[in-house]
């Protein structure tokens, strides 16, 4: 068995009956032990409360109290929320009214979105000295593959992640949690399961017998809609999903089958791929005369949303965070993001998401400029997954599918959504 100290990075071999409770170099309580922890290269690592987490550190006034970020007003949802917060129920998406009726003393924080981004770059650039192979799933998470690092580094991945986690509280102020595997889903389900300020490691020997009693919903890309369904079938554990052959469970649930099955079994092929190209794609116009109507806002909203999508799908790109933007008539920017579960490309996800924010941020206001944008890249096959079992984004999935092919085959104007042949107020300027 071989033990890491968090601390000061100090690796060193245990029997597994005689585990430690402190560092015998620095006496940290700090310590990871695993005896495959030298040989695991792959990470995943999500900050903690990540919006709320910045919110704490600039107010330290805050740090005991539960806190809240979300825009308030209209049909707002909780973008995050502290632990404390997490205790009396509130969630990451919930509607705004229920997470305060759950936490009546919740401080609610207005997102500030810039200095989330500023500090997200900022760890970036940590993630950097580690490793090129860098995959960002949003401004709070990422994937690392330490593979080839040990010699230029002289330290193990291990090593390397807690010294990261080390030097991202030291110069940010906030924690993170870190999985280790040997593949991507298993280094994102072990990320979950110490936090906050966790280490979690789960290796090849172990992953079989790891994975069995745990609930179904811990598979990379069973949502709400699938969950259920496998859960209607009988299908609870992922125990229950290794004792099925794959051509049973392809014909059932189709392309989600095949990833049922090897997931299941700890099998995860995807490579940990480095976004060098273009970080976000976005469209917007500028009215030529300011707008304060919200159903004209909408309109407007829709071809943009429309344009993102298909230079999403001409890039084979999906993305996970949807950026609202808004421009007042005195030139004051609003911004208003939310990131998915699951990367997307379709344009009626783009719009249904946006709409609650367009809502509430638009009462009493006139504007002349609106636009939106999808970034926090991700693995394209794994797009929209749970349309496949809710029938109405399967439906939405399906349309827009049959509308792309008639575009591309008549041209762009021949066919489109109803909302989009509705009369369009005139622009000054699109980019």
């Amino acid at each position: 068995m071989t033990t890491l100290c968090r601390t000061c990075l100090t690796i060193f071999p245990i029997p597994p009956e005689r585990k430690p409770a402190r560092c015998p170099e620095c006496k940290s309580p700090k310590l990871v032990s695993h005896k495959e922890l030298d040989s695991l290269e792959i990470a995943h690592l999500d900050c903690d409360a990540f919006y709320a987490a910045v919110e704490k550190r600039d107010n330290p006034d805050l740090r005991s109290k539960p806190v809240i970020v979300a825009y308030d007003g209209g049909r707002s949802v909780v973008s995050t929320c502290c632990y404390i917060a997490r205790i009396s129920g509130v969630r990451s998406a919930m509607p705004l009214f229920k997470a305060k009726k759950l936490c009546p003393d919740g401080v609610i924080i207005q997102p500030r979105m810039s200095v989330y981004s500023d500090v997200s770059k900022n760890i970036h650039a940590l993630f950097a000295k580690l490793t090129p192979l860098i995959e960002p799933l949003s401004l709070d998470e990422a994937f690392l593959d330490l593979s080839g690092t040990e010699k230029l580094h002289g330290r193990t991945p291990a090593q390397s992640m807690a010294w990261l986690a080390s030097e991202i509280y030291k110069r940010e102020g906030i924690t993170v949690s870190v999985g280790l595997s040997y593949n991507k889903s298993l280094a994102k389900l072990a990320s979950d399961l110490d936090k906050p300020e966790g280490f979690a490691v789960i290796g090849r020997e172990e992953a079989l017998q790891f994975l069995a009693p745990r609930p179904v919903s811990d598979i990379w890309g069973v949502g709400k809609a699938l969950n259920k369904k496998l859960t209607a079938e009988g299908i609870t554990t992922i125990g229950q999903l290794q004792h099925r052959e794959e051509a049973d469970l392809v014909a059932r649930y189709g392309l989600m089958g095949s990833r049922l099955f090897h997931f299941s079994r700890g099998q995860d092929e995807r490579k940990v791929k480095a976004h060098r190209k273009a970080k976000s794609i976005s469209a917007e116009t500028t009215f030529s005369s300011d707008i304060e109507d919200l159903q004209t806002l909408k309109d407007r909203l829709w071809p943009l949303c429309e344009r993102v999508s298909t230079r999403l799908k001409k890039s084979a790109k999906a993305g996970k965070t949807i950026t609202l933007k808004l421009k007042t008539g005195n030139f004051k920017t609003i911004t208003r993001s939310h990131t998915l579960a699951q990367p997307t490309q379709l344009a009626e996800t783009l719009y249904q998401e946006a709409l609650p924010h367009l809502e509430s941020a638009s009462e009493g206001k006139n504007f002349r400029l609106i636009g939106i944008g999808i970034s926090s890249f991700g693995d394209i096959e794994d797009a929209d997954i749970p349309d496949l079992l809710d029938q109405k984004k399967g439906r939405s999935k399906n349309v827009e599918h049959a509308i792309d092919a008639v575009r591309a085959k008549f041209g762009s104007d021949i066919i489109g959504k109803g909302r989009g042949l509705k009369k369009k107020p005139a622009s000054r300027k699109d980019d």
